[in-house]
């Protein structure tokens, strides 16, 4: 693929010079980057260095290890790239998740015992909490942070030793996403909605500061949530949607997935009388169709008279990250780096998530009609 886009991967690459000062860095970040674009069975450092040319690991070692260079300037630089092939300030939704990486042993900055969504039970893992982008153009993860535990926060010569940095305190993980969708507002990233999962809708303080800063959002809750009705009392979610007539569910589609159009029946309800006349607040709710029992609940928070077939497609976007976390660990290697260092875990994952945002690119030059510098000759 990189062969047949071998201009555009050239360009692409060189958006990224200024963050490289050393020459010999940013030929190892192109070599990187073409490794995890590549067919390789696995893509650590030994694969992708044999990839290059090399005898041994140790160039691509010190490109995630000792080079100097500015990954968070990276991280951004992707981001504008992705920004310019698909944003979109009316549809854009950006998009709140974590992911786990299985690990052996207790060195590796962050690892512990603790529950991975990606295998379903209690592992010895890393959980990066990341951020994607999705609009009608595509989708890609724009921004990561690790998570560290209390037992690592809590012990500093261990954070030491995995490098990590002494004013690095701990942070949960809807605190983390705070901190993310913080620099996207910063960096005036073109979006319109907001949404994540439970993980992060039951978290009042995000709800709230959310709505301090007028972002528009579609988070999952639990059956339990409390919410507050229109006659200002307070009721669980499950609660008041079991209590909603027939006619106020509603056959939608929230996207298409696998197997064509995801179909549900869909009923919103208004929430909290007191609020900004120019915004409302709806009480959301996805039933399954064979099997009504199975119910999903959503707070959600926007422009007032949003449409439910808006707050619909919004709660259906969220599984776009989930197609961008198998993107990347399918396609450009994610979950198969070989470091134990807190900088290195950073930075390859940013240039996975590089290597995730050309092939985007790619996708969206090919729906213009191929590359833009033509196949490679050789």
């Amino acid at each position: 693929m990189v062969q047949q886009w071998s201009g555009a991967f050239t360009a692409f690459c060189g958006r990224f010079a200024e963050r490289f000062p050393r020459v010999e860095s940013r030929r190892r970040m192109a070599a990187y980057v073409r490794g995890l674009l590549g067919e390789l069975e696995r893509k650590n450092g030994w694969s992708v260095a044999e990839a290059a040319g090399d005898t041994g690991p140790e160039g691509m070692q010190r490109l995630l290890n000792s080079y100097s260079w500015d990954t968070d300037g990276l991280r951004n630089d992707v981001r504008q790239l992705v920004l310019e092939a698909i944003g979109d300030p009316e549809a854009g939704v950006l998009i709140v998740d974590e992911t786990g990486f299985l690990k052996k042993g207790t060195r590796s900055a962050g690892v512990a015992r603790q529950y991975s969504g990606t295998a379903g039970r209690i592992e010895n893992c890393q959980i990066g909490v990341f951020l994607a982008y999705a609009s009608g153009g595509g989708r890609a993860l724009i921004d990561r942070e690790l998570y560290l535990p209390k037992a690592w926060t809590e012990d500093r010569g261990r954070c030491t030793a995995a490098g990590i940095p002494a004013d690095r305190d701990f942070a949960t993980k809807p605190q983390l996403a705070q901190a993310m969708i913080e620099r996207a507002l910063q960096a005036r990233v073109p979006f319109a909605w907001l949404t994540g999962d439970e993980a992060y809708g039951q978290v009042g303080a995000l709800r709230l500061w959310l709505e301090r800063h007028g972002v528009a959002h579609v988070l999952a809750v639990p059956k339990s949530q409390a919410v507050i009705t229109m006659d200002l009392r307070q009721r669980r979610a499950h609660t008041m949607i079991a209590e909603l007539a027939p006619t106020a569910w509603h056959r939608l589609s929230c996207g298409d997935g696998a197997h064509g159009r995801r179909l549900y029946d869909w009923a919103a309800v208004d929430i909290r009388p007191l609020r900004d006349a120019r915004y409302g607040h709806w009480l959301l709710a996805r039933r399954a169709i064979s099997d009504p029992t199975e119910i999903a609940y959503y707070l959600c928070f926007g422009p007032a008279g949003t449409a439910v077939s808006e707050l619909v497609r919004v709660a259906g976007s969220r599984w776009a990250i989930e197609e961008c976390f198998q993107t990347a660990k399918n396609e450009t290697g994610l979950d198969q780096y070989q470091v134990r260092d807190y900088t290195a875990w950073y930075r390859h994952i940013t240039l996975s998530m590089a290597a995730a945002a050309f092939l985007v690119l790619i996708h969206q030059d090919e729906k213009k009609g191929g590359p833009p510098t033509g196949p490679n000759p050789s």
